[in-house]
């Protein structure tokens, strides 16, 4: 060692220099320090950073959102895909960062005004232009608040694979073990249930996962009774079917990593059913998807954060289900979606289901269908609606009253209680042109649940008809017509069983 010092002239890198033990504790204040240096450039410090000059704070800047972003990778509170980007465009800012050195240094050597400076120049604004451009790239990761919007961006891009080349599909069998019982269980239940002149592809797999990852468009996962943990994202870009071999409860898939989604769904036709889904500290959602239909039938959702996503131009069909346990709302409709839920249950979630804003010009209105769900124990309400404060403001306002809204009015709770009389299934048609009642009953508070919903969703479709009128007549167009302003925001909304919802069936949450 003293070699090595006398030949480094007792000078080197911090980085190099390690405190392999010494029990006196008098270098541990020292030792400490050094792991400070050491952490700082090998995980903050960027060789680029010297020449960065703005008004904020270089720990502001550069040290915080670069430390925050350390630890939530540490933590798996980023999506896997996402890290790997991260990484990948560093690496690529390096290599071009030390290339711009290197030509700038050959240009200040460089005191002719030969051809080849010229072109040198050009090389260096290129790559300039290319590291700031990287650079931007780096920070939209670093910032948490952004971070989130590029991981939606990538994952709602993931590419369909289609047919197979030999055009054949293939059943994907996941067991941790097969048994010889299960597999002839298997095999009388579901593989060799008809007779068939075609031969069956089966691929096994130990977990779910590998599975979904082996699919074409038209294959099917049948996953076996067990407890699988997964680790990483079930993207779903082809139409497949993703079914439990037994009861939802016998057959777990539960996620480790808290970054990425649970089930990213962007397939035109996707199926599943029979499976239970549970999720911890998770930042993403428990199901999102993006376009295309899914449907889930006969599946229990354990969530954390949100439960399910329906993404503008997606559509969802949520049957015999229960989902629970979402720190935010159950279920997420944006705009120009649809959404079918019947005979489910949803509860114990921060809010029941919420619905986006649809109001500006821009959105198309949700096809909501709500039959026989039962939504409790909610923290707030069963069902909110999302809208701004002009919105509110606007209503209030609105002293011109024709006779079709008027026809649109549903009676309160207070006004139905000395109204007990007054037709139930007349009122729903009423309010929203094509509503279906599968039976009459007496106006009790859960049935009033689903009246103050349409009232309210009804007034603010109207609402948005009204706008787009008055922004046609703006335009010179005064015969604007109705039938694209009818668009009836509910199929059916009957039978629903509100209870117990902290702070009601339905609320609006003003922005």
């Amino acid at each position: 060692m003293n070699e090595l010092l006398d030949l480094k002239e007792h000078r080197l890198p911090l980085q190099e220099l390690w405190v392999v033990f010494d029990d006196s504790g008098i270098f541990d204040q020292t030792a400490l320090a050094i792991e400070h240096v050491r952490f700082f450039y090998q995980n903050i410090w960027r060789s680029w950073d010297e020449e960065e000059e703005d008004e904020y704070d270089y720990f502001v800047r550069c040290v915080e959102p670069r430390l925050r972003l350390h630890y939530d990778i540490l933590e798996d509170r980023v999506p896997s895909g996402l890290v790997v980007d991260y990484r990948n465009l560093l690496s690529q800012c390096e290599e071009s960062y030390r290339t711009f050195l290197n030509l700038r240094s050959s240009l200040s050597n460089c005191n002719s005004d030969s051809e080849q400076e010229n072109i040198s120049m050009v090389e260096g604004l290129k790559l300039y232009s290319e590291i700031e451009q990287l650079k931007q790239k780096l920070k939209l990761i670093e910032n948490p608040l952004l971070r989130y919007v590029f991981g939606y961006q990538k994952n709602s891009n993931i590419q369909a694979k289609g047919i197979r080349p030999n055009g054949q599909k293939v059943v994907h069998v996941v067991s941790s073990t097969m048994m010889t019982g299960l597999l002839q269980s298997l095999l009388r239940d579901r593989l060799c249930q008809e007779p068939c002149n075609e031969e069956t592809e089966i691929q096994f797999h130990s977990d779910p996962l590998s599975a979904i990852n082996a699919c074409y468009e038209g294959d099917t996962v049948i996953v076996c009774p067990g407890h699988y943990m997964v680790h990483g994202t079930f993207s779903i870009a082809d139409s497949v079917e993703l079914e439990g071999y037994g009861l939802p409860d016998d057959i777990v898939i539960e996620k480790r990593g808290k970054g990425d989604t649970f089930v990213d769904c962007t397939g035109v036709d996707i199926k599943i059913s029979g499976i239970k889904f549970i999720q911890h500290d998770a930042v993403e959602g428990i199901l999102i998807i993006h376009r295309g239909k899914t449907t889930l039938e006969n599946c229990v959702l354990q969530c954390e954060t949100t439960g399910v996503t329906v993404r503008t131009s997606a559509e969802f069909l949520m049957k015999n289900s229960d989902l629970y346990g979402a720190k935010g709302a159950g279920i997420e409709i944006y705009p120009g979606s649809k959404c079918t839920l019947n005979d489910n249950e949803i509860h114990h979630c921060k809010e029941g289901i919420l619905i986006k804003d649809f109001l500006d010009e821009h959105y198309d209105i949700p096809k909501i269908s709500m039959v026989n769900n039962v939504i409790h124990n909610n923290e707030g309400y069963g069902v909110v609606l999302v809208k701004p404060t002009i919105f509110s403001d606007l209503q209030e306002n609105v002293q011109d009253e024709t006779e079709e809204d008027r026809a649109l009015k549903i009676p309160t709770s207070e006004e139905a209680g000395t109204a007990e009389s007054v037709d139930l299934e007349e009122l729903i048609q009423c309010a929203t042109g094509k509503m279906e009642l599968y039976a009459r009953s007496s106006l009790s508070e859960q049935v009033e649940g689903n009246c103050e919903i349409v009232n309210e969703l009804v007034a603010a479709s109207t609402q948005k008809g009204q706008m787009k009128k008055k922004r046609l007549s703006e335009l010179g167009i005064t015969q604007a017509d109705d039938n694209l302003m009818s668009q009836e925001m509910f199929v059916s909304i009957v039978g629903n069983q509100f209870k117990w919802n902290g702070k009601g069936s339905f609320g609006t949450f003003l922005f």
